[in-house]
Protein backbone atom coordinates (compact mmCIF):
# COMPACT_ATOMS: atom_id res chain seq x y z
CA UNK A 1 0.00 0.00 0.00
CA UNK A 2 1.09 3.36 -0.79
CA UNK A 3 -0.26 5.16 2.64
CA UNK A 4 -0.34 2.66 5.29
CA UNK A 5 -1.74 3.02 8.97
CA UNK A 6 -1.41 0.47 11.44
CA UNK A 7 -3.12 0.35 14.96
CA UNK A 8 -2.84 4.09 15.19
CA UNK A 9 -3.79 5.59 18.76
CA UNK A 10 -3.70 9.27 19.88
CA UNK A 11 -4.90 10.68 23.46
CA UNK A 12 -5.52 14.79 25.03
CA UNK A 13 -4.72 15.54 28.31
CA UNK A 14 -3.70 13.84 31.41
CA UNK A 15 -4.95 11.43 34.23
CA UNK A 16 -8.78 12.27 34.57
CA UNK A 17 -8.93 14.81 31.67
CA UNK A 18 -7.53 12.04 29.22
CA UNK A 19 -9.44 11.90 26.16
CA UNK A 20 -9.07 8.94 23.61
CA UNK A 21 -9.76 10.45 20.23
CA UNK A 22 -7.94 7.24 18.06
CA UNK A 23 -8.27 3.56 19.10
CA UNK A 24 -6.34 1.30 16.39
CA UNK A 25 -6.90 2.82 13.53
CA UNK A 26 -5.36 0.94 10.38
CA UNK A 27 -6.09 0.88 6.83
CA UNK A 28 -4.38 1.63 3.63
CA UNK A 29 -4.56 3.28 0.69
CA UNK A 30 -3.06 2.81 -2.96
CA UNK A 31 -1.48 5.50 -5.21
CA UNK A 32 -3.65 7.60 -7.26
CA UNK A 33 -7.07 6.78 -5.41
CA UNK A 34 -9.54 9.29 -3.43
CA UNK A 35 -10.42 8.47 -0.02
CA UNK A 36 -12.72 10.02 2.12
CA UNK A 37 -12.74 9.97 5.58
CA UNK A 38 -16.43 10.36 6.71
CA UNK A 39 -17.87 10.32 10.36
CA UNK A 40 -19.76 13.05 12.62
CA UNK A 41 -17.76 15.78 14.70
CA UNK A 42 -15.94 14.38 17.25
CA UNK A 43 -14.88 10.97 15.50
CA UNK A 44 -11.16 11.89 14.92
CA UNK A 45 -11.06 12.30 11.26
CA UNK A 46 -9.84 15.30 11.22
CA UNK A 47 -7.22 14.68 14.15
CA UNK A 48 -5.90 11.33 11.66
CA UNK A 49 -5.57 13.93 8.76
CA UNK A 50 -2.87 15.62 10.69
CA UNK A 51 -1.07 12.86 11.77
CA UNK A 52 -1.08 11.73 8.07
CA UNK A 53 -0.23 14.79 7.09
CA UNK A 54 2.91 14.92 9.94
CA UNK A 55 0.87 17.85 12.33
CA UNK A 56 0.42 15.94 14.97
CA UNK A 57 2.20 12.71 16.60
CA UNK A 58 0.83 9.05 17.39
CA UNK A 59 0.67 7.67 20.48
CA UNK A 60 1.12 3.85 19.48
CA UNK A 61 0.93 2.51 15.96
CA UNK A 62 2.50 3.60 12.81
CA UNK A 63 2.04 5.96 9.69
CA UNK A 64 4.01 5.39 6.14
CA UNK A 65 3.80 7.08 2.87
CA UNK A 66 5.58 5.28 0.11
CA UNK A 67 7.94 3.32 2.87
CA UNK A 68 8.94 6.71 4.68
CA UNK A 69 7.39 5.71 8.48
CA UNK A 70 6.59 9.11 10.07
CA UNK A 71 7.24 8.23 13.53
CA UNK A 72 10.77 7.84 13.07
CA UNK A 73 11.50 11.28 11.62
CA UNK A 74 12.74 14.06 13.30
CA UNK A 75 11.33 17.61 13.25
CA UNK A 76 13.94 18.27 9.99
CA UNK A 77 12.63 15.01 8.59
CA UNK A 78 9.36 15.77 8.71
CA UNK A 79 9.31 19.21 7.62
CA UNK A 80 10.60 17.45 4.32
CA UNK A 81 8.34 14.93 4.48
CA UNK A 82 5.49 17.68 4.56
CA UNK A 83 7.45 19.28 1.62
CA UNK A 84 7.55 16.43 -0.57
CA UNK A 85 4.72 14.45 -0.25
CA UNK A 86 1.64 16.73 1.23
CA UNK A 87 -0.71 19.54 -0.04
CA UNK A 88 -3.05 20.69 2.25
CA UNK A 89 -6.89 22.05 1.76
CA UNK A 90 -8.65 22.86 5.00
CA UNK A 91 -11.99 24.85 5.33
CA UNK A 92 -10.77 28.40 5.53
CA UNK A 93 -8.94 29.21 2.90
CA UNK A 94 -5.57 30.77 5.14
CA UNK A 95 -4.85 32.93 1.72
CA UNK A 96 -2.63 36.05 2.11
CA UNK A 97 -4.97 38.82 1.76
CA UNK A 98 -2.08 41.31 0.31
CA UNK A 99 -0.97 39.08 -2.40
CA UNK A 100 -2.71 38.59 -6.06
CA UNK A 101 -4.69 35.15 -6.32
CA UNK A 102 -1.47 34.00 -8.82
CA UNK A 103 0.88 35.13 -5.86
CA UNK A 104 -0.42 32.92 -3.73
CA UNK A 105 -0.46 30.03 -6.15
CA UNK A 106 3.08 30.83 -6.22
CA UNK A 107 3.92 30.69 -2.51
CA UNK A 108 3.34 26.80 -2.91
CA UNK A 109 5.60 26.37 -6.34
CA UNK A 110 8.67 27.73 -3.65
CA UNK A 111 8.35 24.89 -1.66
CA UNK A 112 8.40 22.39 -4.67
CA UNK A 113 12.10 21.36 -6.91
CA UNK A 114 9.20 19.67 -9.69
CA UNK A 115 6.03 22.42 -9.54
CA UNK A 116 3.40 22.53 -12.08
CA UNK A 117 3.27 24.54 -14.53
CA UNK A 118 1.55 27.89 -13.38
CA UNK A 119 -0.34 28.94 -16.42
CA UNK A 120 -1.60 25.63 -17.03
CA UNK A 121 -2.74 24.81 -13.71
CA UNK A 122 -4.47 27.82 -12.88
CA UNK A 123 -6.62 27.36 -16.03
CA UNK A 124 -7.31 24.09 -14.99
CA UNK A 125 -8.64 26.16 -12.09
CA UNK A 126 -10.93 28.36 -13.81
CA UNK A 127 -8.53 31.13 -11.97
CA UNK A 128 -6.59 32.33 -14.78
CA UNK A 129 -8.31 35.78 -15.19
CA UNK A 130 -8.48 36.43 -11.86
CA UNK A 131 -4.88 36.00 -11.18
CA UNK A 132 -4.21 39.65 -10.05
CA UNK A 133 -6.89 40.22 -8.29
CA UNK A 134 -6.39 40.09 -3.66
CA UNK A 135 -8.55 37.70 -2.19
CA UNK A 136 -11.18 40.00 -1.18
CA UNK A 137 -11.85 41.00 -4.89
CA UNK A 138 -13.34 37.00 -5.64
CA UNK A 139 -15.69 34.81 -4.35
CA UNK A 140 -15.29 31.82 -1.56
CA UNK A 141 -15.29 29.57 -3.92
CA UNK A 142 -12.58 31.40 -5.98
CA UNK A 143 -10.95 31.73 -3.08
CA UNK A 144 -10.94 27.76 -2.09
CA UNK A 145 -9.65 27.39 -5.96
CA UNK A 146 -7.12 29.25 -5.12
CA UNK A 147 -6.28 27.42 -2.27
CA UNK A 148 -6.53 24.33 -3.80
CA UNK A 149 -3.80 25.97 -6.21
CA UNK A 150 -1.77 26.99 -3.88
CA UNK A 151 -1.58 22.99 -2.57
CA UNK A 152 -1.43 21.39 -5.97
CA UNK A 153 1.20 23.59 -7.43
CA UNK A 154 4.16 21.96 -5.73
CA UNK A 155 2.70 18.61 -6.96
CA UNK A 156 2.36 16.84 -4.45
CA UNK A 157 1.91 13.21 -4.05
CA UNK A 158 -1.15 13.36 -1.87
CA UNK A 159 -3.43 16.15 -1.14
CA UNK A 160 -5.12 16.45 2.11
CA UNK A 161 -8.51 18.20 2.28
CA UNK A 162 -10.12 19.00 5.40
CA UNK A 163 -13.54 19.48 5.23
CA UNK A 164 -13.02 21.58 1.89
CA UNK A 165 -16.45 22.60 1.26
CA UNK A 166 -18.02 23.15 4.79
CA UNK A 167 -17.87 26.91 3.93
CA UNK A 168 -19.39 26.88 0.75
CA UNK A 169 -22.75 26.76 -0.79
CA UNK A 170 -24.39 23.98 -2.89
CA UNK A 171 -23.37 25.10 -5.58
CA UNK A 172 -20.10 25.81 -5.33
CA UNK A 173 -18.97 22.37 -3.05
CA UNK A 174 -20.19 20.58 -6.13
CA UNK A 175 -17.99 22.49 -8.21
CA UNK A 176 -14.69 22.26 -5.58
CA UNK A 177 -15.32 18.20 -5.64
CA UNK A 178 -14.99 18.25 -9.21
CA UNK A 179 -12.16 19.97 -9.37
CA UNK A 180 -11.10 17.98 -6.75
CA UNK A 181 -12.00 15.05 -9.03
CA UNK A 182 -9.95 16.65 -11.73
CA UNK A 183 -7.12 17.18 -10.05
CA UNK A 184 -7.01 13.43 -9.37
CA UNK A 185 -7.59 12.38 -12.41
CA UNK A 186 -5.36 14.75 -14.63
CA UNK A 187 -2.01 14.71 -11.88
CA UNK A 188 -2.80 11.25 -10.50
CA UNK A 189 -2.62 12.95 -7.16
CA UNK A 190 -3.99 10.32 -4.41
CA UNK A 191 -6.50 12.48 -2.34
CA UNK A 192 -7.63 11.93 1.26
CA UNK A 193 -10.80 14.09 2.15
CA UNK A 194 -12.63 14.85 5.17
CA UNK A 195 -16.42 15.21 5.41
CA UNK A 196 -19.16 14.56 7.15
CA UNK A 197 -21.71 14.97 4.27
CA UNK A 198 -22.86 11.51 3.69
CA UNK A 199 -22.69 12.05 -0.30
CA UNK A 200 -19.33 12.98 -1.21
CA UNK A 201 -18.67 9.32 -0.15
CA UNK A 202 -20.12 7.89 -3.42
CA UNK A 203 -17.14 9.91 -5.39
CA UNK A 204 -14.55 7.70 -3.72
CA UNK A 205 -12.78 4.86 -4.26
CA UNK A 206 -11.81 3.78 -0.79
CA UNK A 207 -14.88 5.07 2.18
CA UNK A 208 -13.99 5.31 5.66
CA UNK A 209 -16.28 5.55 8.02
CA UNK A 210 -15.47 6.62 11.61
CA UNK A 211 -17.20 7.17 15.51
CA UNK A 212 -15.69 7.37 18.05
CA UNK A 213 -11.89 6.87 16.85
CA UNK A 214 -12.29 3.31 15.62
CA UNK A 215 -13.53 2.64 11.68
CA UNK A 216 -16.95 1.30 11.77
CA UNK A 217 -16.22 1.00 7.90
CA UNK A 218 -14.08 0.68 5.35
CA UNK A 219 -15.01 -0.40 2.36
CA UNK A 220 -13.94 0.30 -1.72
CA UNK A 221 -16.56 1.81 -4.32
CA UNK A 222 -16.94 -0.32 -7.35
CA UNK A 223 -18.66 2.06 -9.23
CA UNK A 224 -18.21 5.97 -8.60
CA UNK A 225 -20.49 8.73 -8.69
CA UNK A 226 -18.86 11.56 -10.82
CA UNK A 227 -18.49 14.89 -8.14
CA UNK A 228 -21.11 16.77 -10.77
CA UNK A 229 -23.78 14.34 -10.47
CA UNK A 230 -23.69 14.66 -6.28
CA UNK A 231 -26.94 15.19 -4.77
CA UNK A 232 -27.70 16.18 -0.97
Amino acid sequence: MYLDLKDVTKSYGENENRTQVLRGISFGLEHGKICVLLGPSGSGKSTLLNIIGGIETVDGGSVSIDGDTIEHMNEKALSKYRRTHLGYVFQSYNLIPNLTVQENIEVGAYLSDQPLQLEELMKTLGLWEHRDKTPNQISGGQQQRTAIGRAIIKNPDILLCDEPTGALDYKTSKEILALIEEVNQKYGTTVMLVTHNDAIKEMADRVVILRDGQIREEYTNETKTAAADLEW
